[in-house]
């Protein structure tokens, strides 16, 4: 018997196959795959040498076949990996399922709109995460979602009292109109510079298919998405972000109001504070002075809420994404165009006279977005002004961040945020040098993420070194870049790249698990969230879908579940879908915006299987 089961090992060597038990073997998009694009399935198998693989059609016939890639180990992982690439079948169908070494996947399907309702429940997210009005079962999707208004203060006051770090801050004069917005993430804190970008994406997810012609035929123009319209209908997606521009709006400060700011220099170990002229400059958050409690309901929340001192980074925020809205709405509304600009060149004049306010992690409460380098902030602000303005000062600003030594560009998230300019350039349909400059500093960046994904055994286009806070966020951002590329030079190896980052968030990754609740077979329930929070109290609701997790996270285990993981994962294995794990399972509208703007672009273009 013993030489039996020698025998029997060689061969399985032979053959390929070394699975490992316990794990699920075959792992791939839970959702499918699209027609004409890129397919691409993992196999865990220690072997090292190619295995044989079938996929067979719901009615047990063979359609295709193979050997697997052999990739090795894969350090993101600690998995031993093989790749099935089976770009060539695209007959659209159900059932479809690969066999290899013995083992059979779960079903798939193939078809040319595989990510079913992922792009309307990944911006109705947005209207879940609403402040400061009900929430109706009819634009909810359902009664489970629904809620009573919270957060309906009419206006908050600079924060007073010693922050975290002890530093007495004064107050101000003045209260602001706060109600509106989005709440942030798994707290009901408003961060300006989150929700910039959050709202800068979903415009240019709007902006890409005007110029593109496609918001038509696309039915972004309300009708997939139900939301309180008024008489002449509105695109849910410009309706959406606008929701909460109006509450970036009422966070900029009136002129001739004076603020206690902060001076200290970068390593200081104490504040220096000073009071200002604060005429244009936009207050960083808006939280209280601690952390609530969870689970809670909005309409619970009585905590008074504070407005955190003005930033320059918050204020170039307000006047990139205020610019690039006004240019959105002038035929839809020229009044509200003229009152964005309005705020945006008084934001941007207001950073340029403070261009050294630089947002620090000193007040308990809320996040802490701070950011201590805002170039990438002039360079997006100035970019947006020029696009909407034509004014050729804006332009030269941007050229002069640009030449600036310490402007370095790097990948897009709430802090990085220069590709943003260069994505808003790249629609641009003349040809100009400010264009063509974009598009290959564009083409290069997303060069870069291609040769990440070469590197990956699981083929996403990043390294596990990025897997910081907010990682599925950090690639769908890539995954953008990647479709620009694709937009820019009809390339399909970009956007085959930015199927492959959205692939990883929906299962193709080391746990087998699809990030964004409702969507696949093993998909997220339990984020950290104060309202969302089965997890914490089967009285709350789950996800709903359409939610995205933050996903794996090495680098920054900060909470306590983490903590307990910290040094016996993987990075791609750095994660739990527990309510208690902010660090790696909360959910916020950064992430989600990308997620919205990917699966927007991709089902908007379609390609023939390339290699």
């Amino acid at each position: 018997m013993l030489v039996a089961l020698v025998s029997l090992t060689q061969t399985i060597a032979a053959n390929g196959c070394d699975i490992p038990a316990g794990e699920t073997p075959i792992l791939f998009n839970q959702t499918g795959f699209e027609t004409g694009a890129t397919k691409l399935a993992i196999l865990r198998n220690g072997s090292g040498t190619p295995a044989r693989w079938d996929i067979r059609d719901a009615d047990g016939m063979v359609r295709l076949s193979g050997e697997t890639l052999v990739h090795g180990m894969d350090e993101s992982s600690g998995d031993s990996v093989h790749q099935i690439r089976f770009d060539a079948l695209t007959d659209a169908g159900n059932g479809y399922r690969i066999s290899v070494c013995g083992e059979e996947s779960r079903p798939f399907t193939i078809t040319d709109q595989p990510y079913g309702r992922l792009a309307e429940d990944a911006l109705r997210y947005f209207y879940l995460s609403r402040l400061g009005t009900d929430l109706l079962p009819e634009f909810a999707g359902g009664a489970m979602w629904a809620r009573a208004a919270g957060f309906t203060e009419s206006h908050a006051t600079c924060f007073f009292g010693p922050d975290q770090d002890g530093t007495n801050w004064p107050g101000c004069d003045y209260t602001l109109e706060t109600t509106g917005g989005w709440a942030d993430a798994g707290d009901y804190g408003q961060y300006v510079v989150n929700g910039g970008i959050s709202v800068w994406t979903l415009q240019h997810a709007y902006e890409r298919l005007a110029t593109r012609g496609q918001l038509d035929t696309s039915g972004w123009t309300g009708e997939r998405v139900a939301l309180p319209q008024g008489s002449e209908p509105v695109s849910e997606i410009l309706l959406e972000a606008r929701w909460h521009l109006d509450w970036m709006l009422q966070m900029q400060i009136p002129d001739g109001e004076m603020v206690w700011v902060d001076r200290r220099e970068t390593g200081a170990a104490e504040a220096h504070l000073q009071e200002i002229d604060g005429s244009g400059l936009v207050h960083h958050k808006l939280h209280e002075r601690a952390w609530l409690p969870l689970p809670l309901l909005p309409a619970d929340a009585e905590e008074e809420r504070f407005l955190i001192p003005p930033s320059t980074a918050a204020s170039l925020n307000l006047a990139a994404a205020a610019a690039q809205a006004s240019r959105l709405w002038a035929d839809l509304d020229p009044d509200y165009s003229v009152r964005t600009l309005y705020a945006a060149r008084r934001a941007y004049q207001a950073a340029r006279r403070h261009p050294d306010l630089l947002a620090r992690n000193n007040f308990d409460g809320g996040g802490a977005y701070g950011d201590t380098d805002v170039l990438d902030e002039f360079a997006w602000a100035a970019a947006e002004l020029f696009l909407t303005t034509g004014d050729a000062g804006y332009a030269d600003d941007f050229a002069a961040t640009l030449s600036n030594d310490a402007y370095v560009p790097s990948a897009i998230f709430w802090a990085n945020t220069n590709l943003l300019a260069d994505l808003s350039l790249a629609l641009v349909t003349e040809q100009t040098d400010l264009r063509s400059e974009a598009a290959e500093r564009l083409i290069a960046e997303a060069d870069r993420y291609l040769e990440d994904a070469a590197r990956e055994g699981y083929h996403y286009p990043m390294r596990a070194s990025a897997m910081n806070w907010g990682s599925n966020a950090n690639l769908l951002n890539r995954g953008l870049v990647l479709a620009s590329a694709h937009d820019l030079t009809g390339d399909e190896r970009y956007r085959n790249g930015a199927v492959h980052a959205l692939d990883y968030v929906l299962g193709r990754n080391a746990l087998d698990q699809s990030y964004v609740a409702g969507h696949g077979v093993r998909s997220m329930e339990t984020p950290h969230h104060r309202f969302w929070a089965r997890g914490a109290d089967p009285e709350f609701p789950p996800a709903p879908a359409g939610a995205l997790s933050g996903g794996a996270n090495h680098l920054n285990m900060a909470d306590p579940v983490a903590q307990e993981m910290r040094g016996n994962c993987a990075p791609q294995r750095c994660w739990v879908d527990h309510v208690d794990a902010f660090a790696l399972n909360e959910v916020a509208i950064n992430w989600n915006a990308p997620l919205f703007a990917l699966a927007v672009q991709l089902e908007s273009t379609t390609l023939q299987a390339s290699e």
